[in-house]
């Protein structure tokens, strides 16, 4: 099972970060289209990432929702068939909604920074500091501190649930 140390806030100025972003980061931007379908489960989070209609991928994670930085822990199937997998998780466990989002991401050591435009909610940041084997989750907190500091997000920036549960509340999931 993978493990990193996330954090999620709303941003107020998508192109200023792109480009504090773009400095920082150890290679070019990628742009992703992402359509994530959540599917209802007795603990943690399912849902099948579709990014293309032969690339996908199932993923399995357990997070708090909690303020700040938290470890996530995932497991990550990738699939070259997202609409059949679709039709059967459907069929089996009914959806819990979809969140469709681009994404630019960008790369800064071992953190993934994501730059998020989701549908009917707004502009978003994520940072995850995917974790190796011997790293401990303090250390993944600090780093997540300095990138925050360096990315100029605040603590009041931050949000505690995924962007299905922001998409529950506001009764705008599909």
């Amino acid at each position: 099972m993978g493990r990193n140390i996330e954090i999620k806030a709303r941003i107020h100025d998508l192109d200023a970060l792109k480009r504090t972003a773009a400095g920082l980061s150890d290679c070019d931007v990628e742009r992703i289209l992402q359509e994530d379908i959540f599917f209802p489960t007795p603990a943690g989070r399912l849902k099948l990432r579709i990014l293309t209609p032969n690339r996908g991928e199932l993923i399995y994670y357990r997070r708090d929702d909690s303020h700040g930085a938290k470890q996530s822990d995932y497991i990550i199937h990738p699939t070259d068939d997202p609409s059949s997998l679709k039709t059967a998780l459907a069929a089996a466990l009914g959806i819990r909604g979809t969140v469709k989002k681009t994404r630019w991401l960008y790369m800064y050591g071992q953190t993934r920074i994501h730059l998020d435009d989701v549908e009917g909610l707004g502009s978003f940041l994520e940072l995850e500091v995917v974790l190796s084997n011997e790293q401990t989750r303090e250390e993944g907190e600090r780093i997540t501190a300095e990138l925050m500091q360096k990315l100029g997000i605040r603590v009041s920036d931050l949000i505690d649930v995924a962007y299905i549960d922001l998409l529950e509340r506001s009764g705008a999931t599909t």
